[in-house]
């Protein structure tokens, strides 16, 4: 397990040297992208500034707001993981330049953290993370071993689609059936996704489909040079692969009843939740809060994600994609814990889940209300 590094806290910053951070964050991202995934572990990143004159009444907070107010006392200073080149999570940097960690009084430290979803969960269950952000799909299988780690919220839906080559026979996702199709991880949320909607439609993706693992900046390399026929792709990299029109989308994360439904989730450290309630809420609560302020202003969304964003993306590609995910739709309470049991029933048709777990008391078990303190 590799430990976190310690790096600049929002308060600390104030008396340091200014260094040319995005520059730094744009070199770190770009490596990110290119080497395969589960090669890096995790990684500080300091905290920018705050802009300090954002006015909180220009926009409605989200409706899951809890009126407890802010911390009191010094800033509360707490370790948060993400992914920094999952542009879905755009959100956190927003929640640092607008302020929202700093309305609830909070001094956050983001942690680019991209090593294997256990390492991650493990990370924050023994505290050297105090919370995190990631794929459902990819979170739950863990949780089900019993990591002391609470599911707070949902943030968002889309991010995860099925591309492949203009001509290539390959319409709709049932003609993936005896094809070849290219994941960069055989255990990856998105693997999980689609095997899921092929089984609903009475496929068997595990004997119906030919999946093999490639390195995720190089699925497209493989469909260009006919080794597979499609391929599974996140964004941003999905993004700028169908910017090609040699490109198509066969289907996304997005499509039918998952349309309002959210992939990715907040999950607190167990202790945190159980001995600092309080802190739980309020940094849930700046993450919603973000959450609805980047569904209403993609455009400023895109800026604040933009250094960790791969070269090649623009400005309003990036905007684009913060249109797209579902920043609207991120549920707590009864809402999630529903969508939680579903995505559990959902992995026991491909296996994935235990067939002797009870989902309803899965998803109990994990999901926690923090705004009920």
């Amino acid at each position: 397990m590799t430990d976190i590094g310690v790096s600049m806290s929002i308060g600390e910053k104030k008396n340091r040297v200014a260094m040319d951070r995005r520059t730094l964050l744009r070199a770190g991202a770009a490596a990110a992208f290119a080497a395969p995934i589960g090669a890096f572990g995790a990684q500080a990143f300091s905290a920018r500034g705050v802009v300090p004159t954002i006015n909180f009444s220009e926009f409605p907070i989200c409706k899951t707001a809890s009126d407890a107010p802010p911390l009191t006392g010094a800033p509360r200073k707490l370790k948060l993981s993400w992914n920094a080149g999952a542009v879905c999570l755009a959100p956190l940097p927003v929640a640092i330049d607008y302020g929202f960690f700093q309305k609830q009084n909070l001094d956050i430290e983001l942690i680019n953290y991209s090593g294997s979803t256990d390492q991650l969960l493990e990370a924050i269950a023994t505290g050297k993370s105090d919370a995190g952000l990631g794929m459902a799909l990819r979170w739950l299988k863990p949780l089900e071993q019993g990591f002391d780690v609470k599911i707070a919220a949902g943030t968002h839906g889309g991010c995860m689609r099925v591309l492949t080559r203009v001509g290539s026979g390959v319409d709709k996702l049932a003609d993936l059936k005896g094809k070849i199709v290219a994941v960069g991880d055989l255990a990856g949320p998105d693997k999980n996704f689609f095997s899921i909607q092929l089984a609903k439609q009475g496929f068997d993706p595990n004997k119906d489909v030919d999946w093999r693992a490639y390195p995720g900046n190089l699925l497209n390399v493989a469909v260009e040079k006919g080794e597979v026929q499609a391929f599974l792709a996140s964004d941003p990299l999905a993004y700028l692969w169908l910017k090609d029109s040699q490109y198509k989308e066969v289907a996304s994360n997005l499509d039918g009843e998952y349309r309002d439904k959210t992939c990715c989730i907040v999950g607190l450290r167990g202790s945190l939740v159980r001995n600092e309630p309080h802190v739980a809420r309020a940094i849930t609560q700046a993450l919603l809060d973000a959450a609805m302020f980047t569904s209403q202003n993609p455009d400023k969304a895109a800026k604040s994600f933009q250094p960790y964003a791969p070269k090649t993306a623009t400005l309003a590609d990036l905007e684009a994609m913060a249109r797209y995910h579902t920043h609207h739709h991120h549920p707590v309470g009864e809402v999630l814990k529903r969508e939680l049991k579903g995505y559990a029933d959902d992995l026991k048709t491909v296996s994935v889940f235990k067939q002797s777990t009870d989902t309803a008391k899965f998803a109990e078990r994990i999901y926690v209300d923090v705004f009920s303190v």
